[in-house]
């Protein structure tokens, strides 16, 4: 603003404000300055980088467990130094590697599935053996560690140096970073601006952006945002100078052990992710809130510090030179938030990092500062994407309970479908207790206690992980085989349901969705909303219940999601609501080939395929109830899923698996179901479909409406692929060998070269090996004779298994089943 100085008094306008001037906020408003939005403002109520910025470890790691992470997290060892470059300070940065080891062969294997993950993005590692993590370490009790991976890019940097660069960067571009101004109220105006009051100014903006840490929550909740984050105590101790502490040893990631450990000026810092955490509410903070540091607690330390001693016997013998204690916060799911609060436009929310802050910061402000020019992203962030937190998520009592889990879930084994154990239960369906005293092993989706699998009698309903047989797996096989060969009942109340109603219901889904959605009551569709990029936002089903009235169907995970999508596309002009009706409804989902005559014993509608076809929903009478029964399936057989009044839930469920006796009914769980949609090539939303990729790239080109007289939303990025050989094809795979199993982010490679990864995998139980899909990649295009001449293996922990490939799925491959 003309006659203020730049970087001291704040403006009365601003094109985008950000709070919180830590690693987040001033990465956020240099990536802003070099795309070339200048017009930002930074507020920080004390120095940069006081909040928690300053009391960071500055570990730089690139690899993360899967794709999307690993592509967040890459970009940090090459930014750094072209952040040293740009400004001409520097930030401490050093690629001395990181030294992962493993105490066991279980974590040996995760490393080496890690190493799969590396070689995508060409990441270079190194698998270690015993002795040889030896040589990189010495000071290492090698007798405790069955392997290693080492990553040479990774290291270490500077944090206060950094957040300096970061600043100097933005400022050398015309941003304003202002310090000493602390934010007391927001407000979002009837024009759709947001004014920021401070002691002593008054800013309004465009855009707002809450970057400012374990304060975040709170600060969001004014203006009514969800934010769930929670803060734990994270320790560390910096112990005196050791001789083998030397400026080129790498960093130390000792996950079994709970402990990292790094150099520090010739001296050993030593911090940990205990298996929990110690939660810290906000009010039992200090009331100065910068450079915070809590007491010390040898209590709570002793476990991981003990560990490190295990691990380098030298600890024993060397004395404390500080132990730091400072706040972190964390999200329920271990993943950050970030991206447009739902409900309101503009305000966006980078916080909630989990203790990895200075790692992920680069990736995800480059990615946020795109979406806030743009208006939208430009890689698939569905994973971090705030909107995906139900309202449940803010309670306090539930972050405190899950947060403790949440830090020590930074180094727990990421075993295959490992499950959260606190802060549960949260939701319960109508039919929980009974499916618990039926051996129901549960699991926890948004809050829900889902059934995984059914324990039988003698057997203890308690899952036990692995990376090739959980214990589970022969009682799941069981269920599987009872969906293709009889019949099975599935409890999946969970499923998000929206139910659109008005005036405009029909044009506004028309506008949103690929497929007509104007068809006649009763209809099933399944359908796809796009963004402008034609890339899959949402994954549904929709059922026509009047002229003016439709619910929409979406998995768990993603339905807060899903209404936020559809919510954010509705005009000022058009008349439409949402409703969440998921709690209104239950619904049991009745599948395999008895499944219609189980289901003709209790009711007197007519199930023929005449009177009932494929993908049609009609009311039908089961003892005093009055059933929605929708004709459509997720695992490939004849099936029905049956929506329920909640109410009425209890008495249908006895009432079938009463007459269920007379076929060998069967209660199936969400494992079951996994490993049935993977037989049969079902693609989920989240794993095999994101934001990144379009419909005709997955396969499903068949549920797109190209000639809808107005068009949707996506329309035109999907004319160029419109019946063209693309070089970017979902493939079905199945390994030739029976053994080994597959779940997600396995490598593929096509002749030798690498082709793309599984976005899904499970064993394959009625076809007697491993199935997967994933995405092959090739500059020609993914043809079917591509496909059929090329030979592909699939990568599991550093070994490749050869595998069958097709375009069509391995189970039933033209679909007769589900119109039988």
């Amino acid at each position: 603003m003309k006659g203020k100085v730049v970087g001291k008094t704040p403006p009365d306008h601003a094109r985008i404000v950000i709070v919180g001037g830590g690693v987040v906020g001033s990465s956020i408003a240099y990536q802003l300055a070099l795309a070339g939005e200048t017009d930002v403002v930074v507020l920080e109520r004390g120095s940069v980088a006081c909040g928690t910025s300053w009391h960071a470890a500055g570990l730089i790691m690139q690899l993360r467990g899967g794709h999307t992470s690993t592509e967040i997290a890459s970009y940090n060892a090459r930014f750094y130094p072209q952040l040293e470059a740009d400004t001409g300070m520097a930030t401490g940065f050093k690629q001395n590697g990181t030294l992962a080891i493993g105490r066991n062969m279980d974590r040996v294997h995760e490393m080496q599935r890690r190493a799969g993950v590396a070689r995508s993005f060409g990441i270079e590692t190194q698998t270690l053996t015993p002795a040889e993590v030896g040589a990189l370490y010495p000071a290492l009790d090698t007798g405790l560690v069955a392997g290693g991976l080492f990553i040479p890019g990774d290291g270490q940097l500077s944090p206060v140096d950094t957040v300096n660069a970061l600043v100097k960067g933005a400022r050398m571009r015309g941003v304003q970073v202002l310090e000493e101004i602390p934010v007391q109220a927001l407000c979002r105006l009837p024009g759709g601006e947001y004014r920021i009051e401070t002691p002593t100014e008054t800013i309004t903006c465009e855009k707002l952006i809450l970057a400012c840490g374990l304060w975040t929550r709170d600060l969001a909740a004014g203006l009514g945002a969800r934010v769930p984050l929670f803060a734990c105590e994270h320790m560390y101790v910096v112990t005196e100078a050791m001789d083998f502490v030397v400026p080129d040893l790498p960093v130390l990631r000792d996950t079994d052990g709970y402990t990292y450990m790094k150099e520090e000026a010739g001296k050993l810092l030593v911090g940990s992710f205990e298996p929990r955490g110690k939660p810290l509410p906000v009010d039992r903070l200090p009331t100065e809130q910068r450079f915070i540091e809590m007491a010390e607690d040898w209590d709570h330390f002793a476990l991981p510090y003990s560990k490190a001693m295990e691990m380098v016997p030298a600890l024993e013998h060397i004395g404390i030179n500080r132990f730091m204690n400072g706040p972190e916060s964390f999200t329920p799911d271990d993943l950050p938030c970030l991206g447009e609060a739902p409900g309101l436009p503009n305000l966006f929310v980078a916080a909630g990092l989990n203790s990895e802050g200075f790692e992920i910061s680069p990736g995800i402000s480059r990615a946020l500062a795109y979406w806030i020019i743009n208006g939208r992203p430009d890689m698939d962030l569905l994973d971090y994407d705030v909107a995906r937190f139900h309202p449940f998520q803010v309670n306090r009592n539930y972050l405190k309970d899950r947060a403790a889990e949440s830090l020590g879930g930074i180094f727990e084994m990421p075993w295959p479908f490992k499950e959260h154990e606190t802060a549960r239960p949260a939701r319960k369906s109508h039919l929980h207790d009974r499916l618990a005293a039926s051996g129901a092993c549960f699991g926890e989706t948004a809050g829900w206690e889902r059934p995984m699998w059914f324990a039988p009698p003698g057997v203890q309903p308690k899952s036990e992980y692995s990376f090739f047989r959980p214990n589970w797996y022969a009682h799941t096989a069981a269920e599987c085989r009872a969906a293709r060969t009889g019949v099975v009942i599935m409890d999946i109340s969970s499923f998000g349901k929206t139910m659109v109603q008005g005036r405009d219901a029909c044009a506004f889904l028309q506008w949103l969705c690929v497929s007509d959605t104007d068809v006649p009551v009763g209809k099933l569709i399944y359908t796809h909303m796009l963004n402008p990029m034609g890339g899959i936002e949402c994954d549904i089903t929709i059922d026509r219940r009047a002229l003016d009235c439709f619910i929409i169907y979406s998995s768990a995970g993603v339905h807060a999601r899903d209404m936020n999508w559809m919510q954010m596309h509705i005009r000022a002009d058009q008349h439409v609501t949402l409703t969440d009706v998921t709690a209104a409804y239950s619904v049991l989902n009745l599948q395999g080939p008895l499944s219609r005559a189980l289901l003709q014993s209790i009711t007197d509608t007519d199930l023929s395929n005449e009177a009932f076809p494929f993908l049609t929903a009609q009311e039908i009478d089961i003892g005093y109830a009055r059933v929605l029964a929708k004709r459509q399936t997720f695992v490939g057989e004849l099936g029905w899923e049956l929506q329920i009044p909640s109410e009425f839930v209890q008495d249908v469920y006895d009432i079938i698996m009463a007459a269920g006796k007379e076929f060998d009914l069967k209660q199936a769980g969400y494992h079951a179901l996994e490993h049935l949609r993977c037989e049969r090539a079902y693609r989920e939303f989240g794993l095999d479909l994101a934001p990144d990729d379009t419909p005709y790239e997955a396969g499903l080109g068949f549920i797109v409406k190209m000639d809808k007289p107005d068009g949707f939303l996506g329309r035109e990025a999907l004319l160029p692929q419109a019946g063209k050989v693309l070089q970017k094809r979902m493939v079905n795979f199945m390994l030739n060998d029976p053994e080994p199993a597959l779940f997600h982010d396995e490598l593929i490679w096509m002749n030798g070269e690498k082709a793309g990864y599984l976005s899904s995998g499970a064993y394959g139980f009625n076809l007697g090996a491993a199935v997967g899909m994933g995405y092959v990649r090739h500059p020609d295009g993914v043809s079917a004779d591509l496909i059929a001449n090329a030979e592909f293996t699939i990568e599991i922990g550093c070994e490749n298994h050869p595998a069958k490939a097709s375009l069509k799925p391995f189970y039933d491959p033209k679909g007769g089943r589900v119109k039988s």
